[in-house]
């Protein structure tokens, strides 16, 4: 645009100059809120002579339009007054009951004509009729429609209506005429052009002039709307649709409707300046942002405009906005017109501020916002403190064994990259093998998909901390070994064979090595060998669970208390306390009851500390066992225990499959076991009977034609022409183990000779649906 043009720029835009207003006139200010999209001809005026108007204050009272209805008045658009006989054709008219809040809830019976603009009633159908009260009906009001509930309660069907500054809500005894007046109202709002704010408009006006930074500054100094205020907000820069969240919204945070906590987002970036400690206010706006996406663009909006035309920059109450923009650039991304905005925003700063904080905090959002993703979780206390400071945090990282190291990360880091940095800092890039990083916890274990954002999975360990601050558990990020792809060429003084011997132990203690109870007990000392060398008495010896399955020694003990001993002749048997007592029989049954549960409870009590009892003598007798056999491994080095240890493990034909509990298998032959393990590996799919070594069945995955869940719980695999069903509470982590493996199989055979041959073609599967990120 011209410079000499800006006279008519000027011109059109003469609505939006009084935005230049003390922000304390609150009813002028939201009068100026809205204005309807597309609603005006080229000569200015629209069917319903659309005006822009701007209210004269004067000395003796209010503005001139204090004879139109509020309702109207808070929009831009204008409905010209006409009397009832002039009104366009009516939609819908009929007698409603209309409720009434003053000292009590009460109903009145109104006569309501829905037209194409507004809602209207009236104290009767009559043409001369009073008009009572109007609603303007546009693109941002709703409709409730009926429920049940208020049937139930009152007798009546309702229906509510959101306005700008009404909120009608109309009763009938007749559902049909409930629903056919909500359909008729959503019809009318939905015919109604989008309504825009001035901030929108001129957001399309500096982008239309991006180009031409004198018509910029021009938009920027006649519209103080767009910079810097230390007065409220009284309606937010963007339109939201009226009415409350109950229906559009899980409500149990206690939010209000958008308009409401837009304006209390606004209070709360202001109470940044002052704040000692301002991560409790920036951790509250962006859990607002994750709950409310659309209020996203709204925070936005506000952040550019208290970073812009700022009195005093560089302060740090200042620069605690800019803080928060660099969370939010590192948590959400705005709608495509708001970011180019806050492009053109972050770019303009730079210019007019160069070698300033601004100036770099301008740069890290700008970065940021090219690899942002939008984020699960809030950002977590210590990431916050390191963003405020345009720094990356670092990562604590556990691998097998008591190994550890820390790198750094930012918010955009993934597991992929994070497995990439570590396979790196511990020499294992040329490995075979695939790894992953895993969330891990003293009783639980679950693999995090390639994709997933490290911060999110900090932030979700911190909350778990906060939650339960008493609770023994503590969850940490693992680096381990995923698909066992090659366990052979292992050299035995590489970390990754490490990685093995402990992974390969972790199995054993959770039952998943079926081996015999003499190999169990060959296998654990030769895990006290590798850890603690020979053999002494002054040895710090680790507790039994974490040498040998716990299950067998619990197996062993069921089995000798099955037939528990019948209670001695000298303790008289129920039946015979009522013997020839027949004058206790109306108390009897009270007796009896308490008398019953008594004994049971007692006989609990007593079986469980049987049970202990013989569980601890039962454990005793073993690690005396494995004390002996590790006894007779002195003289052996760490290396050769380890050695040993995977040559007995060897012997198993699934080793290196990963196995997972199936509850039940149902095949299309009509078989059915319970409690089988499901058993994935690098060729194959196979089945075993849990603690049994051989297979029930395999299934190369040559013969896989499609996996995947066909259920909430169900797990399909097709082979051939059968269709094997597993329920399952993993069916997650199945379906990213095989696309591994499957990934795995196709790259292998693809680099083979470096061509393409019919032979080498990968038989790729039909993955029925895929749960989540592949790792």
């Amino acid at each position: 645009m011209p410079l000499q043009g800006f006279s008519w720029f000027l011109c059109c835009r003469q609505g939006f100059s009084l935005l230049g207003r003390d922000y304390g006139e609150k009813e002028e200010e939201e009068s100026f809120e809205l204005r309807s999209k597309d609603e005006t001809t080229c000569n200015g005026r629209g069917p319903l002579e659309v005006t822009l108007s701007q209210p004269a204050r004067t000395a003796n009272g209010p503005s001139s339009l204090s004879e139109v209805p509020e309702e109207m008045r808070s929009l831009i658009i204008e409905k010209s007054k006409m009397g009832l006989e002039e009104d366009p054709e009516q939609v819908v008219k009929g007698w409603l009951y209309r409720e009434v809040r003053g000292g009590w809830i009460r109903q009145r019976r109104h006569w309501f004509v829905l037209t194409h603009d507004s809602l209207d009633y009236y104290s009767s159908q009559e043409k001369n009729a009073r008009r009572l009260g109007t609603l303007v009906l546009t693109s941002l009001c709703s409709v409730i429609w009926p429920d049940k509930q208020t049937y139930k309660e009152t007798g009546y069907w309702s229906i509510t209506v959101y306005g700008r500054k009404h909120c009608y809500r109309l009763y009938t005894k007749h559902f049909n005429e409930a629903v056919h007046w909500a359909c008729a109202i959503q019809k009318v709002i939905d015919s109604k052009a989008p309504v825009e704010t001035p901030t929108q408009l001129l957001i399309r006006d500096i982008e239309e002039n991006k180009f031409n930074p004198e018509v910029v500054e021009q938009i920027y100094q006649h519209n103080p709307i767009l910079k810097y205020t230390q007065s409220p907000l009284y309606a937010p820069l963007l339109p939201f649709p009226y009415g409350s969240l109950d229906h559009t919204y899980h409500n149990g945070k206690g939010y209000t409707t958008l308009r409401d906590e837009a304006v209390k987002v606004f209070n709360s970036l202001q109470q940044l300046e002052a704040a000692r400690d301002p991560v409790p206010l920036i951790q509250g706006v962006l859990q607002t942002c994750l709950d409310l996406p659309l209020l996203r663009d709204e925070v936005y909006c506000q952040l550019v405009k208290q970073t812009s035309g700022t009195p005093t920059p560089n302060t740090p109450a200042h620069l605690r906005y800019w803080q928060l923009l660099t969370c939010m650039s590192c948590t959400f991304l705005p709608g495509t017109a708001v970011l180019k905005y806050l492009r053109f925003h972050l770019k303009r700063v730079q210019s007019l501020c160069p070698d300033t904080e601004m100036d770099n905090y301008a740069s890290f959002i700008s970065e940021a916002l090219e690899k942002t993703r939008c984020r699960e979780c809030v950002p977590s206390w210590e990431e916050i403190q390191v963003l405020m400071s345009r720094q990356e945090m670092l990562c604590m990282v556990h691998y097998p064994g008591p190994g550890s190291c820390q790198l750094p990360i930012s918010s955009h880091t993934t597991a992929d990259e994070l497995v990439k940095k570590m396979l790196e800092q511990l020499g294992l890039r040329d490995s075979r093998n695939i790894f992953a990083l895993f969330e891990q916890s003293a009783h639980r274990e679950r693999p995090i998909g390639g994709s997933t954002i490290i911060a999110d999975i900090l932030t979700r360990f911190e909350n778990l901390a906060t939650r339960e601050p008493e609770s023994d558990t503590q969850w940490r990020l693992c680096f381990k070994l995923y698909c066992f792809l090659d366990t052979e060429s292992i050299p035995s003084d590489n970390i990754e064979y490490t990685f093995l011997f402990e992974q390969c132990h972790e199995m054993m203690v959770r039952g998943q090595l079926p081996v015999s109870e003499e190999d169990l007990q060959a296998l654990a000392a030769l895990r006290l060998q590798s850890l603690i060398g020979d053999f002494s008495t002054h040895s710090p010896c680790p507790p039994l669970d974490e040498l040998f399955p716990s299950h067998v020694v619990e197996a062993r003990v069921l089995l000798a208390l099955k037939n528990p001993q019948p209670p001695p002749a000298t303790i008289p048997a129920p039946q015979a306390l009522s013997n020839g007592c027949p004058q206790r029989f109306p108390n009897g049954l009270l007796t009896g009851a308490l008398w019953s549960h008594t004994a049971a409870h007692k006989q609990k009590v007593e079986q469980d500390l049987r049970l202990r009892g013989r569980l601890k003598e039962e454990g005793a007798v073993v690690m005396g066992a494995i004390v002996e056999r590790w006894k007779g491994l002195a003289g052996r080095s760490r290396q050769e225990s380890m050695a040993a240890y995977l040559t007995i493990a060897r012997e198993w034909s699934g080793f290196g499959c990963t196995l997972y509990e199936v509850d039940f298998y149902i095949s299309s032959t009509g078989s059915f076991s319970q409690k089988l393990w499901l058993g994935v590996a690098a060729k194959s799919v196979s089945l075993y009977r849990q603690g049994e070594a051989e297979a029930l069945e395999s299934f190369p995955y040559g013969q896989i034609c499609s996996y995947g869940v066909s259920d909430s719980n169900i797990f399909k695999i097709t082979a051939g022409e059968r269709d094997l069903l597993f329920e399952t509470s993993k069916l997650t982590e199945i379906m990213q183990l095989m696309n591994a493996y499957f990934s795995a199989a196709c790259q292998q055979q693809g680099q083979g000779d470096g061509t393409e041959t019919e032979g080498s073609v990968c038989p790729t599967p039909t993955v029925l649906e895929v749960p989540s990120d592949l790792v």
